[in-house]
């Protein structure tokens, strides 16, 4: 008797599964079809939401623009609007998907600590490049000496994590904006004038006199040279191969390496036309007369 009942609920529990499957492939082409029309109204969500987000992007930058904002300034909050405005996209598109809004915004609030914990320097990064935009301690176009690496460049941008610096040679440098709310920051863009200070070695045999009207000459002939600020040629140091001299003026901080190159140049043929020579690192050996007999004896 009980094998019966047995074999009853085996047979019943088949012809169960059995009509599962038949009422699941009978309504498989209606789910299949009701899939595909919201991951096709996904794409067509997702393609809009990124021309909004594009178009949304470009009136912010145009009104921040108008309103005389810095240039890092808008860089700063366009990456930030795309960065929230693309999060916000996303979870759209996961709700047509049937996730709930609540439970989403819950599970979000406690992921983020636990986020935000695991990208700490990611976090610090952000509130150095606020720190950044409300002290303004540089701005996109300034020339800058940054962190204790020594790294220089002309700063390009100014983004959401990173600030980004040409090198004269023409590399790229990255910088945390951490980092950068951290460490001594050199501006050399910050003022209007760069002090220009150049040093050149004579023979202590050479006048220093005539040396020194050869060199204010130099100075007086350069265009870029600032003729309303001092033009010196100071005495800096009695090196071991020759006097050193401090050529000094002030130049506009635009043309701060190209006077620098000038003038380093017209330098030697200054001190060449004046018959004034360059020493070069030299050494005088004075061998005493009894330790030359010595070596003579042996």
């Amino acid at each position: 008797m009980e094998g019966q009942i047995k074999e009853i609920g085996e047979i019943a529990s088949e012809e169960i599964q059995v009509g599962a499957i038949e009422a699941y492939i009978q309504k498989f082409p209606e789910n299949a079809l009701r899939f595909g029309v919201k991951v096709a109204m996904a794409f067509i969500v997702f393609v809009i939401g990124v021309q909004v987000i594009r178009m949304v992007r470009r009136i912010v930058r145009r009104s921040l623009k108008k309103g005389n904002a810095d240039v890092g300034v808008v860089q700063f909050l366009d990456s930030l609007i795309k960065v929230l405005m693309y999060i916000v996209l996303l979870f759209m598109i996961a709700t047509e998907f049937g996730l709930d809004a609540t439970g989403a915004a819950a599970l979000l609030g406690s992921a983020g600590v636990a986020i935000g914990l695991a990208v700490q320097g990611s976090l610090s990064n952000f509130a150095g490049g606020v720190l950044i935009l409300l002290l303004k301690p540089f701005r996109v176009g300034d020339y800058i000496k940054a962190d204790n690496d020594g790294h220089e460049g002309t700063v390009t941008e100014i983004q959401l994590f990173y600030t980004k610096m040409a090198t004269p040679d023409n590399h790229v440098v990255i910088i945390p904006n951490g980092t950068l709310a951290n460490s001594c920051i050199i501006n050399m863009s910050a003022l209007e004038e760069r002090k220009v200070d150049i040093l050149v070695s004579i023979s202590y045999d050479a006048d220093i006199q005539a040396a020194r009207e050869a060199l204010l000459r130099v100075l007086e002939d350069e265009p870029m040279v600032r003729k309303d600020r001092e033009r010196r040629v100071l005495v800096q140091s009695l090196a071991d191969s020759g006097v050193q001299l401090c050529v000094r003026c002030w130049a506009a901080n635009a043309d701060y390496w190209e006077s620098r190159w000038r003038i380093t140049e017209q330098i030697k043929y200054a001190l060449d036309n004046a018959g004034i020579a360059i020493p070069y690192p030299q050494m005088d050996v004075h061998i005493d007369g009894n330790v030359q007999d010595v070596s003579k004896k042996n």
